[in-house]
C-alpha cells in the first residue's frame, strides 16, 4: 500500500470509520512514549522492532511517528473515534515546539564557553560560581601569581643562561640580557599585584551569586579548565583556584 487513504490507528469498514486495534495501540504508545521523554529517533527504533508498518514494504521513520504526534483527528476530530485524550495531543504539541526552540543561552553561559573552550554542562557552572562565590566570601583568598612572573621571564631567562655558558663571555650582550630579565620581572610582578588588588576590590561587598554573573565572570576569570572531576579557573592576576566534585 502506497499511500495510506485513513490514518494509522483506523480503517473503512462498510462505509464506517473504525478502530484498527493493533494499530491503535501503537498510536497510544507513541503518544505515551513521548510524554514520558522518548525521542522521535527513539521511538522509531522501538517501532522498528516490532512487525507493524505504517506502510506494507516500508520501515517505520521519523516522519511517520511525527505525523501521528500532529494528528488532530486522534483525539476524535472529523468523525474519527478518539484514540487518545486532548491532553495528551496538546502536551505532545508543546514538547515539539520547545524542542525546535531550545532556550537561549544566558550571557553567563555564553561567557564560560569561551573561557573553556567548549560548551559548559550545568555542573561546570555550578562549579564555577561556587568558587567565585567562595572568593566573594573572602576576597583575601585572591593573592599574587609567582609562578606568572617566572613564566613571563622564562625566554630571556634561558638566553641569559646561554650567555653564560658560552666562553668566552659576551660581557655586553649578558649585561643587555640581565637588564632585560630585570625590566621583565618587574613588569610580570606588577601586573599581577595590580591584578590582585583589582580582583580583591571587585570582590569586596558583593553577595554571593544565585546564578552565574556574565559581568564578574568575565572581569575575574582568563581561563577555565575542565577535567572529568575538577573544574580549574585561572584568576586575571595568573592564580589558579580548583574545585573538585563530592561525589
Amino acid at each position: 500500500m502506497g499511500n495510506r487513504k485513513q490514518p494509522f490507528g483506523y480503517r473503512m469498514t462498510l462505509g464506517e470509520i473504525t478502530i484498527l486495534p493493533e494499530e491503535a495501540e501503537l498510536v497510544q504508545f507513541i503518544f505515551q512514549g513521548y510524554s514520558m521523554g522518548a525521542t522521535l529517533g527513539e521511538l522509531t527504533k522501538a517501532l522498528c522492532r516490532q512487525e507493524i508498518p505504517y506502510y506494507e514494504g516500508r520501515t517505520w521513520n521519523k516522519n511517520m511517528v511525527s505525523r501521528i504526534l500532529e494528528d488532530g483527528r486522534y483525539i476524535g476530530e472529523k468523525g474519527y473515534p478518539a484514540l487518545i485524550k486532548p491532553e495528551q495531543l496538546r502536551a505532545a504539541a508543546e514538547k515539539r515546539t520547545a524542542r525546535a526552540c531550545p532556550p537561549q543561552k544566558t550571557p553567563a553561559q555564553k561567557a564560560l564557553r569561551r573561557l573553556c573552550g567548549a560548551p559548559p554542562s550545568e555542573r561546570v557552572e555550578k562549579l564555577v560560581t561556587d568558587l567565585l562565590n567562595e572568593l566573594i566570601r573572602c576576597p583575601d583568598r585572591v593573592r599574587p601569581s609567582a609562578s606568572q612572573a617566572v613564566a613571563a621571564c622564562g625566554k630571556t631567562r634561558e638566553e641569559l643562561t646561554s650567555a653564560l655558558e658560552r666562553q668566552p663571555i659576551d660581557e655586553d650582550n649578558a649585561r643587555a640580557l640581565f637588564l632585560q630579565l630585570a625590566a621583565e620581572q618587574y613588569d610580570a610582578i606588577g601586573n599581577t599585584e595590580y591584578e590582585t588588588v583589582r580582583l580583591r576590590r571587585l570582590l569586596t561587598g558583593r553577595k554571593p551569586m544565585t546564578e552565574l554573573d556574565a559581568e564578574l565572570l568575565q572581569s575575574a576569570a582568563s581561563k577555565v579548565r575542565v577535567t572529568s572531576n575538577c573544574v580549574t579557573v585561572t584568576l586575571k592576576n595568573g592564580q589558579t583556584i580548583e574545585r573538585r566534585d563530592q561525589l
